[in-house]
């Protein structure tokens, strides 16, 4: 493997984690510009790595640590998450290592033992305890479901640094190790796009744990996540407030319109009820399903007040990229939308029904029964969408 080097993050801090250009998919989502799996060394009297890496990066990880140390010096290991992005090649790294401890939550200890065949004693963990690193300590907190339930935070007491885990993160791979290099809109459009797919149907748990970080008197010089750069400085309280916006999921006055459709008769109907809810004073972010991906229209939707869905009916069913978003929204539980269906067909005319359940399972308020138009929308027809757009508008007003 190449020389790769340890960056340091702190006074005695390094993050030894590997760099993912390439990953283009993370369970559904798309990671379209890459990855980072972090890991981070500390340099205390016990030397301890927090977290390892996917398995396929294991000779990058080690290279960075043996540019700081001998990697046979590791004295402990912390697993905050046991999800194989950052715990793929841990049974090899302890195998070669040999720490004299590794320690995980109560539930890590069961999902490690669970997910690998890992001869030496995990070590449990739960909140409120503490270890000694011989001049240092860290601090744990179990963060059950933020976003599997293994998740926990680790508080390095001196050095003022959070190991976050999947918190505060996101998927992005750059050379910048740290927030305040990037731009500012970058790491908003990543940040809100990596809450919407991971964290968005944790929002309550998440507004409980910023509430407990705030009570605790914690004090945060750095937040260093398990995915994308390192938060310093004012990007610290950004983060968090960012975070408690997101899963506030108050609504607004945008409106997201998804769509597939086949002779663009669906499509016409998308655009006048855009009409309509732009006349009713409304923003719109109209998304084609033929060009856009389920995880665009997660994010499209974090920071809205109304969810409209359209598919053209094919054998007696909705349009197949429809009941993939559909079905991928329906799990990440957005709050807080109001919206409709709507469709056309030929003969059948199943689809816009078939929307509105789903709708309905998603937890969306529909303001009108869903409409369905036959072969192509005439002038009586568009107007039907356009007034359902303003219906959808006023709706949306009555929530602000």
């Amino acid at each position: 493997m190449p020389g790769f080097k340890a960056v340091k993050i702190t006074e005695d801090v390094f993050w030894v984690g590997a760099i993912d250009w390439n990953i283009r998919d993370f369970h559904g989502y798309s990671t379209h510009r890459g990855s980072t799996y972090n890991a981070y060394l500390i340099l205390a009297d016990k030397i301890t790595l927090v977290d390892t890496v996917k398995a396929p990066f294991k000779e990058e990880l080690m290279s960075r640590i043996s540019s700081v140390i001998d990697p046979k010096k590791i004295d402990i290991i912390i697993s905050n998450h046991t999800e194989m992005d950052h715990s793929g090649c841990l049974s090899e790294i302890i195998r070669e290592t040999e720490p004299d401890k590794v320690y995980a939550s109560v539930m890590g200890v069961k999902g490690l033992n669970e997910h690998f065949s890992i001869e030496k004693e995990i070590i449990p963990l739960k909140s409120g305890d503490e270890l000694s690193l011989g001049n240092m300590t860290l601090a744990f907190t179990e963060t059950r479901m933020l976003h599997w339930p293994d998740s926990m935070f680790s508080y390095l007491k001196e050095r003022k640094l959070l190991f976050s885990q999947d918190a505060f993160g996101m998927h992005m791979a750059s050379d910048e190790r740290f927030a305040d290099e990037l731009p500012a809109d970058l790491l908003e459009f990543e940040g809100a796009t990596y809450y919407a797919n991971i964290l968005l149907p944790y929002s309550q748990l998440v507004l409980n744990l910023i509430e407990k970080l705030k009570a605790s008197g914690m004090q945060l010089e750095t937040v260093a996540p398990d995915h994308g750069p390192v938060w310093r400085g004012q990007g610290i309280s950004h983060i968090i407030g960012r975070y408690q916006d997101w899963a506030t999921q108050k609504p607004t006055m945008k409106a997201v319109i998804v769509y597939d459709t086949m002779w663009k008769s669906t499509e016409k109907m998308a655009r006048a009820i855009e009409e309509g809810l732009l006349e009713g004073g409304a923003k719109v972010k109209s998304i084609h399903m033929g060009a856009s991906h389920r995880s665009d229209v997660a994010f499209e939707l974090l920071e809205s007040g109304a969810f409209v869905a359209g598919a053209p009916t094919l054998n007696n069913n909705l349009f197949p990229s429809m009941a993939d978003v559909l079905t991928y929204i329906k799990g990440l539980k957005p709050k807080n939308l109001v919206g409709a269906a709507f469709g056309s067909y030929g003969w059948s005319g199943e689809s816009a029904a078939q929307v509105d359940a789903y709708l309905k399972e998603i937890g969306v308020e529909t303001v009108a029964e869903p409409l369905k138009i036959k072969w192509v929308p005439n002038a009586e027809a568009i107007e039907k969408c356009r007034q359902l757009g303003l219906a959808i508008a006023s709706k949306m007003k009555e929530k602000m």
